[in-house]
């Protein structure tokens, strides 16, 4: 059975890690996406212990939930963690793209990734003109099972919360005495109504979280499976040379 973390020891080693990143790239500052969710919680958390001057950023694409509950939700996450805050509609963007491609019908993976990769895409521009980094708020068992989109909330220049699971997560949120609202959230990118991380995958966090951690599920399988076609997303781009 892997050793239970000590959550103490963890906030002053990562809050470490924030700092000597910032450092060794004479950054002023950090930015990351607020969709009001556990991931971009603790990451708002621990990036604001390590630097006064982080920004989350709000951002939603034509979804009614991202104007509303997730919203509200990212609204009471900064409050929490003490982030400033910020909010970026990126519908226009996303609808003159699909104007621009002029394509008749995407499919709904294309269509999907698109804000995704949109929001990346303000987050570096806010970095490049405010000498921030990019948090990252991935976590473990989202990258072991690559759901995330390539080049878009899959980039990012550094990520403090990579190595845990979703069960590690949580955890780590109950040591900060997290938000209620952050518990009884299910997991969602919110990238179309009603979307759930552990619907679209077909298998859960608590199963995945078992085979990460106990090296066993029942949903093994489909864990493999997720996980060896989404090699790509975890590699640098293949290169030619001779």
């Amino acid at each position: 059975m892997p050793t239970k973390r000590d959550y103490a020891l963890e906030t002053q080693n990562r809050i470490k890690f924030i700092r000597e990143i910032l450092s060794s790239a004479g950054a002023d500052g950090v930015v990351f996406g607020n969709s009001g969710g556990k991931d971009c919680a603790l990451v708002g958390m621990l990036c604001k212990k390590a630097c006064e001057n982080t920004v989350g950023v709000i951002m939603p694409c034509e979804v009614k939930r991202n104007f509303e509950e997730d919203k509200t939700d990212a609204e009471i996450v900064a409050e929490w963690s003490g982030t400033s805050t910020r909010f970026v509609d990126i519908t226009d963007a996303k609808n003159a793209i699909l104007q621009a491609i002029d394509e008749k019908a995407l499919n709904n993976q294309a269509l999907s990734n698109i804000a995704p990769r949109l929001r990346m895409t303000t987050l570096y521009t806010i970095a490049a003109n405010e000498n921030k980094l990019v948090a990252g708020t991935g976590n473990r068992s989202e990258i072991h099972m690559g759901y995330f989109t390539k080049w878009g909330d899959g980039a990012y220049d550094f990520n403090p919360i990579a190595d845990l699971t979703v069960t590690e997560v949580y955890e780590f949120l109950r040591y900060l005495d997290a938000p209620d609202i952050i518990f009884n959230k299910p997991p969602s990118a919110g990238l179309f109504e009603g979307q759930t991380d552990e619907q679209e995958m077909g298998v859960t966090y608590a199963s995945i979280d078992e085979f990460l951690l106990n090296g066993d599920s029942p949903d093994r399988d489909v864990i493999g499976r997720y996980h060896s076609i989404s090699g790509h997303k975890r590699k640098m781009p293949a290169v030619y040379s001779q």
